[in-house]
């Protein structure tokens, strides 16, 4: 191809605002963009300039698993983004590239291996039953969210980390503060500026210990000299916040099922099938606004016959790359019997979600436990009526009314 070519293959740039969509309802934008080609450009609400957007799945996956594509360089520049405020933290593990990436998710690697996880199982079906039983004696109508999709991620996280249980109120709350743009940058950066505080005397608490625990084994990490203390403590916090996604995508998740009862009877008449299923329904939901945390070419690179040049922002979209109808036919479509499905809900390459087994560990457990346990589980108001959340990178029901 020609530079001449390429040249004249440069998009337009788009304005991407931040809308709050209903429900599982996908962005309207977002649809534009992927019919518009593989690679567009577009500018967010907040930063400066514009960015590349790749949608297409093969093209995601190239980006995000590709060293000429890096995280550090985000560091230092104004990029285009929906976060109005960006409080990065130097040696944090998402802003981080290979070795160092590396060598920061090696020391916690244990804690998310499906041994890791099976670890917390019995203890996290245990808090789970014990949230349904406080629901159930209390009676109908009640707020799904505030009775069990909210405190439960919060439990099992604060466990897989070793955060005591008396901490899990603060945890929620410095979470929400900093996930939240609707109270300001000041208020989220003091919020993480406490936890940080938090996470520094618990790791630094740990560094003899021979705990399964995150927290332990970041403290052991440290003391062995592997990690910095300040490394520890910028993956504690992403670990913790990130725990939480699961109250958002179990929100979705339920007002899914609830609003299509259909889809709730078919997992209640079919147990066999509902690990299947939850994977269908975490390619499909919508989990975040636009998009997360960009990355910088590093070199020029040719995507698709698109040019982008060292020193270009560029952005992926795991929610377009999950609709790609070129590997999931009828990608709009609900379907339990998808095979294979190789969605991208959990992210891809070196910056895959570690939490990824655990978030599926407690979607399994809930659905279990609400479907079997509330059999004539409902919701209280009609499906537009549940409200979701304002100004949140991260897409979930305020609250989820239901009865039964």
């Amino acid at each position: 191809m020609t530079e001449e070519t390429i040249s004249q293959a440069v998009p337009p740039v788009r304005d991407w605002p931040a809308v709050d969509l209903p429900g599982s309802d996908f962005d309207p934008v977002l649809t534009e963009l992927m019919r518009e080609g593989p690679v567009t450009r577009i500018s967010l609400p907040n930063g400066e300039g514009w960015a590349w957007l790749v949608t297409r799945h093969d093209d995601v996956r190239l980006v995000t698993n590709d060293p000429r594509f890096g995280r550090e360089a985000v560091m230092d520049r104004q990029v285009t983004r929906l976060a109005p405020h960006f409080i990065p933290a130097r040696g944090a593990v998402g802003f981080l590239d290979p070795p160092d990436h590396t060598r920061l998710r090696r020391s916690v690697a244990a804690a998310f291996t499906a041994r890791g996880v099976e670890r917390v199982r019995e203890r996290s079906r245990g808090m789970l039953d014990e949230l349904v039983d406080a629901m159930l004696r209390a009676g109908p109508p009640a707020d799904l969210t505030e009775a069990v999709l909210s405190p439960f991620p919060i439990a099992v996280i604060c466990e897989l980390m070793g955060v005591p249980a008396t901490d899990r109120h603060s945890m929620h709350t410095w979470t929400q503060l900093i996930l939240s743009s609707s109270h300001g940058a000041e208020v989220s950066e003091r919020a993480k500026n406490e936890m940080n505080a938090y996470f520094s005397d618990l790791i630094g608490l740990r560094s003899d210990s021979a705990g399964e625990d995150v927290t332990s084994l970041l403290g052991a990490a440290v003391g062995r000299d592997e990690i910095t203390l300040s490394e520890a403590v910028g993956l504690a916090v992403l670990l913790q916040i990130g725990g939480e996604a699961v109250t958002n995508n179990s929100g979705q998740m339920f007002h899914l099922l609830l609003s299509r009862p259909e889809l709730a009877e078919r997992l209640r008449s079919e147990p066999e099938i509902r690990p299947r299923a939850i994977d269908e329904l975490l390619r499909w939901i919508p989990h975040r606004n636009a998009v997360g945390l960009s990355r910088i070419a590093l070199e020029d690179v040719e995507i698709k016959g698109v040019r982008i040049r060292a020193g270009d922002a560029v952005y992926v979209s795991y929610l377009a790359a999950n609709r790609d109808p070129e590997v999931f036919p009828d990608p709009d479509r609900i379907d339990f019997e998808r095979s294979p499905n190789p969605h991208v809900s959990f992210g891809f390459g070196p910056h895959y979600c570690p939490g990824g087994m655990l978030a599926r560990l407690e979607s399994e457990l809930l659905v279990d436990a609400v479907l079997d346990r509330v059999p004539g589980l409902k919701l209280a108001v009609a499906p537009e009526d549940v409200p979701f959340k304002k100004g949140a990178l991260i897409r979930g029901p305020e609250a989820l009314p239901v009865t039964w």
